[in-house]
């Protein structure tokens, strides 16, 4: 049985996958939604901690830091299409 995005299981066929929706929405199933280990007020501390990072940062660094980034996505999109 294939998984959903976040690890959820989901009917292999289409038609499967249909009934499970129309069950969900009319409150006849419960999604089943497993955890993902981290605590709201974890993943809420993350995001200030990214946001508290950037603030400290000076605008050439973050610029430096994002053209590192792209760089490499790039590289991995032209290793993909094999244009290298």
């Amino acid at each position: 049985m294939p998984k959903g995005p976040k690890g959820q299981k989901r009917p292999a066929d289409v038609i499967g996958t249909a009934v499970k929706v129309a069950q969900i929405a009319t409150g006849e199933s419960e999604e089943d939604i497993e955890k993902s280990g981290k605590s709201k007020a974890a993943q809420e501390l993350g995001r200030l901690g990214g946001k508290a990072r950037a603030a400290k940062m000076s605008a050439y660094r973050r610029r430096e830091i994002a053209r590192k980034a792209a760089e490499i996505r790039w590289a991995a999109e032209h290793r993909e299409r094999g244009l290298q």
